[in-house]
Formats: structure tokens, sequence, C-alpha cells
């Protein structure tokens, strides 16, 4: 009798923190998603190009699509964790919400079990998980959803109904999708990748720290763990493990510039002042603002900072030199890996501001800089 007597008000304080935290969690994921939408367009193109390879050529069709489909996706992540807080049509709320991690539990778990994609972008760049952590991670969602459904006699008070539900329910939409359009059309709001303003380059392609090892030995049956290989011979080698692979590794590994020839010129571009254009893919490129990014390239050209502007694309050395005869772009012109390209600046054109390897700004080719305002970051 009395396990019966206080297992109700157990249950019902155990349901409200599941409730606030079902809801609390998929606002801040769809939040972190609307704060890249290109980078999770990147991450949903990339898994539909792996299930267009498993399943067939019907999820090609997606590629496309992969940013709206990416604030769409982020946005009712937000809209659907303001409904739960509110308690607003909970019912239908968590049957959607259902959908949602049965469908991102099937995309970690195949991730995961197939090593596919080996960074879900639950989180964006803020979180990296590996592919069985996002696993586990949409199965916690999915027992505290399983909590919610199962006890919503707790949650009977609804904090907006009718009218007012259907405004703040409206409102969240809104904000959300704002938030994600304008950070598709400039940069944003918060750099977590490695190219962020203020990051030193060159420092971050050395490792934080010395590899660290410990050595397993056999002998006679027997395994030993060594912090240090053994001088005795009779230990035989049987595996090594790097003790601190995180800091042993540097942060950036595939930063690399090179001409039409294959010539490196990545030492150079990371010292003294440096304007980067970087044209991802000419045929991707919004050619709108060319006139406007010649002119600021032939300003910083004559810079009393003496800045030198230089053009890094991943396109062809034919395709490029197309594509700059019919914009009219002049300029020395390098190459790069795209994505290394992708993850330096979320714009197509855009630019980075160098000083001896240290981004000093980063500008989206609607927010186009002048010169005085390049000299002043420098």
């Amino acid at each position: 009798m009395p396990l019966l007597r206080y297992a109700p008000p157990f249950m019902k304080q155990f349901t409200r923190i599941c409730w606030l935290l079902l809801g609390v969690v998929f606002i801040f994921s769809g939040l972190v998603k609307l704060n890249d939408p290109i980078g999770t367009a990147l991450k949903l193109e990339e898994y539909f190009e792996v299930f267009s390879k498993d399943f067939g050529s019907f999820f090609s069709v997606f590629i496309p699509h992969a940013r709206v489909l990416s604030i769409f996706l982020s946005s009712l992540e937000v809209v659907l964790g303001v409904a739960v807080l509110l308690r607003w049509m909970l019912r239908q709320t968590l049957w959607v919400l259902l959908g949602l991690l049965v469908f991102f539990g099937f995309l970690t778990f195949y991730s995961a079990a197939f090593n596919k994609v080996t960074d879900c972008g639950c989180f964006g760049d803020f979180i990296k998980l590996t592919p069985w952590t996002s696993f586990f991670k949409d199965m916690v969602l999915l027992g505290l959803w399983a909590v919610v459904f199962s006890n919503q006699r707790y949650l009977r008070r609804v904090f907006a109904k009718g009218t007012l539900g259907v405004m703040y329910i409206t409102i969240a939409s809104a904000v959300a999708i704002g938030i994600g359009v304008r950070a598709l059309g400039h940069l944003p709001y918060f750099d977590f990748l490695p190219y962020k303003v203020g990051n030193n380059i060159p420092q971050l392609m050395k490792p934080q720290e010395q590899a660290r090892y410990q050595y397993v030995m056999e002998r006679n049956g027997e395994s030993k763990t060594f912090a240090e290989y053994p001088t005795d011979s009779t230990w035989k080698y049987k595996s090594m493990e790097v003790l601190n692979p995180e800091k042993s590794k540097p942060l950036i590994t595939d930063f690399s510039i090179f001409d039409a020839d294959g010539k490196d010129h990545t030492a150079e571009v990371l010292k003294g002042n440096k304007l980067l254009l970087i044209v991802q893919g000419a045929a991707e490129a919004d050619r709108d603002r060319f006139k406007d990014i010649g002119e600021l390239m032939a300003a910083t050209a004559k810079s009393r900072k003496q800045i030198q502007p230089l053009i890094v694309t991943s396109s062809s050395p034919q395709e490029f030199d197309a594509f700059r005869h019919d914009v009219n772009l002049a300029g020395t012109y390098y190459f790069a890996d795209a994505t290394v390209l992708k993850s330096m600046i979320r714009s197509n054109p855009g630019f980075i501001l160098l000083q001896n390897g240290v981004v000093k700004g980063k500008f989206h080719y609607h927010d186009i800089p002048d010169a005085s305002k390049l000299e002043e970051l420098l």
C-alpha cells in the first residue's frame, strides 16, 4: 500500500521532467541546425547520396532541395518543441515527434551499423557525436517520448489554448524560419568551424600535444599493458593504442592551396595580409555580385596595409578559367579541395581575411565590405 500511495506523485513529477527535457532538446537541436542551415544541408546531401547508392536513385531527387529541407526540418524541430512545452495539441504533436524520432533513429542506426556517415549533424557543428552516440541519444529521446505519451493524464493543463495557441505556434514558426533564412543569406550567427574568426590556421595544423601510447604485450599466454615499449625481448608485441587521439591529431588536417600545375602555395598564403575570395564551385556560385567583388579586389590591392587579394576555388582549371572571363574577375587564383572550402566559409563566393594565417574576418557575398573595413580589422 505505501508503494501505491507514493507511485503516482513520483510518476507525475518524472513525467513532467521528461516532458520538459523532450521539448527543450528539440528546440535546442533545431536552433543549432538553423544557426548553420548550409552545414545541415551538406549533411542531408551526404545522407541522400548514401541512400541513393544503397537503396536506389529515388533519394537523389532530394539533393537539389537540401537547403529547403534543412530549414523545414530544423524549423519543425523548434515548433514541435515549443508545442510540447505549451502542451498545445499534445497528443497530435507527440505522434509527429514519434515520426521524426523513428526517422532519425533509422538514420543514425544505419550510419553506425554500416559506417556510412561518421557524424549525424544532430547538433550541427556545436556538438560532434559519433554514429553510435547519436543512435543512443535518439533512443533516450524515444524513452522520454514513451514516458510522456503514456502519462499524458499528468499533463492536462494546456498553457495556450485555441486562438492563443495557434498564434504562439505561428510566431514560433516565423521566428524559426526567419533565423534559418537569415543565416542562409549571410553567415552562421555562431561559427563552430575550425576557420572561425580569431583562429590561427597554422597553429591548428599542428597537434595540440605529442601522441602518448600504451602497448599491449604478450608472454607465455599472459597479456600486459606497458606505458613504454618494453626492452625485454621476451615480450611479444600484440597491439598499440593512442591514449590522446583527439589532442594528438591536428584540428585542421587537409588545408592545402596549390596552383594549376600542382605546386603547393599553402605557406605563401599563410604569410602576410591576404584577402581570399573563396569560390567553392564556379557552376553553383552566385554571379550577381561579381562587379562589387571585382571592385573590392582592385581596391584591396592598393591598400596601405599591403593586403594581397587571392582567389581560391575547387573548380577545375578549365572550368574556372571560363568562369572568371564570364564574370570579368581578374587576379591570381589557386585551387583547394571542395570540402575544405565549404568548411572555411558558408558562402559561395565569400571572403576570408588572413593576417599571417590568423582569421581576422569572414564575409558573405551579401555583406561585401570596403577596403577601409578590412584595414580596420588588421
